[in-house]
């Protein structure tokens, strides 16, 4: 299948940042940062570092990836996209499932995470299994991440985004929010995991785990204690899993870094304006 290459010059870059403008309009009314987020993750979850395949380029939109069992209920996001892609033709799938991550986490009030646009968009999907599955343990974890290339601290920074969100019985066979508050992003999910079972927080295996290994223990009782360890190091996990497989070019990346440097105040006082108003409609929710 053809594989579509961005030219990311200037004019690419501005529609980078109407395009992110853009998300934070359709996450705020329609209160689904926890499913961008997670076809984020879905899309660029799937690199195997050593075949270097997979990864971050738009396959997730293909329906064969779609029906993998572990991106049930994913189509809602890729729609919901599309209402964005549809004014920002020039910009990659592979590059907008990215941003919509990056968008989710800023406008629930988690770190900016900086974003370098041009990935290739593609439709070649791997084969189903390459996701983390809930209902197995640490070994599964890390043979899963590592495989991509990440590390244990990775793995259990990443596992904090699960403080966005809530699982569903018709999608992954749980129930329920991990944290009081799943349309808020901070470090409640380290929390909650030290206070062992609390009465109606989801705990799944693959939670569980990060208690089990000694490594992963230390992260969880580091970033229970303190929120700004954990936004510090999500954003360089999360940053690192949206490029698995992508390399820029010097010069596009020091643009892209530019109209960060530029936007950044601007992205920060934007989200926290709409973090006010979107903690009010969360009778309105997507399912994540």
């Amino acid at each position: 299948m053809a594989t579509v290459t961005p030219v990311v010059d200037d004019e690419y870059l501005k529609e980078i940042e109407k395009a992110r403008r853009d998300l934070r309009g359709v996450i705020y009314s329609k209160n689904c940062a926890p499913i961008m987020l997670r076809l984020a993750w879905h899309d660029a979850g799937t690199y195997d570092a050593k075949t270097k395949t997979g990864g971050p380029n738009g396959s997730i939109r293909n329906e064969d990836e779609l029906n993998h069992s572990s991106n049930n209920g994913l189509k809602i996001a890729v729609v919901m996209c599309e209402e964005v892609k549809a004014r920002h033709k020039k910009i990659t799938y592979a590059d907008l499932y990215q941003l919509a991550g990056v968008v989710a986490v800023e406008v629930t009030g988690g770190p900016i995470i900086d974003f370098v646009p041009g990935r290739k968009d593609s439709l070649k999907s791997p084969a189903e299994g390459r996701l983390p599955d809930a209902k197995l343990g640490v070994k599964h974890l890390k043979d899963i991440f590592y495989r991509m290339g990440l590390s244990d601290k990775d793995i259990v920074a990443l596992s904090g985004g699960h403080t966005l969100g809530r699982a569903h019985l018709d999608r992954s066979g749980f129930e329920g929010p991990w944290t009081k508050e799943p349309l808020k992003f901070d470090n409640s999910y380290f929390v909650e995991l030290l206070k062992g079972e609390s009465v109606g927080l989801l705990k799944l295996p693959t939670d569980k785990a990060l208690m089990e290994d000694p490594m992963f223990c230390r992260y969880v009782e580091l970033y229970a204690k303190d929120e700004d360890a954990f936004f510090r190091d999500y954003a360089a996990s999360h940053k690192k899993l949206s490029e698995l497989g992508f390399t820029t070019p010097p010069k596009e990346a020091a643009k892209s870094t530019g109209i960060l440097a530029q936007s950044a105040v601007g992205v920060a006082v934007a989200a926290a304006v709409m973090i006010l108003g979107y903690f009010y409609e969360v009778n309105r929710r997507v399912k994540a």
